[in-house]
């Protein structure tokens, strides 16, 4: 039986741990990509191993221009070509604006959006060169619509990777490349529970946050031929967190408005 491939940056934990996992179980062979959470990384090749395929760990920092093509080249090392990538990395750092250092906007748009830039590119160069039909999904989130505080370099890398996705799907459809962009909110990625963040979860429409398993689910439907219609879509999985827009709701009985 032919085992795609995909390539999974950001793998070793949180939602690319599922989605890697959640990969395996859809038929593909995995790469694993990690940065600093080697024991992790390895725990979810053990479980794609489980699930029958192959998968190997690779140590990169997306970020560097020279690391990230030494991720490539050490996936088509083990696997000739590639049949979805899977841009997860990211960093999730909130600075307040008449605050923020050139360092911190440096790491921050330098992993969330130059990295995934150059690894579509070189993943989309391989799907060309080896004549495929090949899907290339980025994570953003639904702070590129959404205004949270704090999030003024965070946010707008997320809005550039989502209107990135749109370009590059243009420019990639002759080759008949898929280019889909994921926008999660609010996910359970292991906050403790006394994390003022949870404070969020009565205020999402269906009341809870994400788990990182019905993210994967998602994205494995996308990269399916189940979807093979579509690209240069931006799809929100936030529960409906961007859909209240006033707070009366918060305040009164929706009986006593009418």
């Amino acid at each position: 039986m032919y085992r795609k491939t995909a390539l999974v940056t950001g793998a070793g934990r949180g939602i690319g741990r599922a989605i890697a996992i959640e990969l395996a179980k859809n038929g593909y062979d995995v790469g694993v990509n990690y940065f600093h959470s080697r024991e992790r990384a390895m725990e979810v090749c053990r479980i794609i191993g489980e699930y029958g395929g192959k998968a190997v760990p690779i140590c990169a920092d997306v970020s560097d221009f020279q690391q990230l093509n030494q991720m490539f080249d050490s996936f088509f090392e083990e696997f000739p070509s590639i049949d979805l990538l899977v841009n997860n990395a990211g960093i999730s750092k909130f600075y307040p604006f008449l605050e923020v250092t050139e360092e911190q906007w440096e790491e921050i748009t330098r992993t969330d959006w130059k990295g995934a830039f150059f690894c579509t590119q070189r993943a989309a160069q391989n799907m060309i060169s080896q004549n495929k039909s090949g899907v290339i999904i980025n994570i953003s989130s639904n702070h590129a619509d959404g205004c949270w505080p704090n999030a003024n370099i965070y946010a707008p890398t997320k809005a550039a990777l989502t209107k990135f996705g749109r370009n590059a799907a243009m420019e990639l459809a002759p080759y008949g490349i898929r280019v889909i962009t994921a926008a999660p909110g609010y996910t359970d990625v292991g906050w403790d529970k006394s994390d003022p963040i949870h404070r969020a979860a009565p205020k999402i429409p269906l009341k809870r946050f994400a788990q990182p398993e019905e993210i994967a689910r998602i994205i494995a439907f996308l990269a399916s031929d189940a979807c093979a219609y579509m690209t240069g879509n931006c799809v929100t999985i936030d529960g409906g967190s961007l859909l209240p827009i006033l707070p009366e709701n918060d305040y009164e009985p929706m009986e006593e408005l009418v």
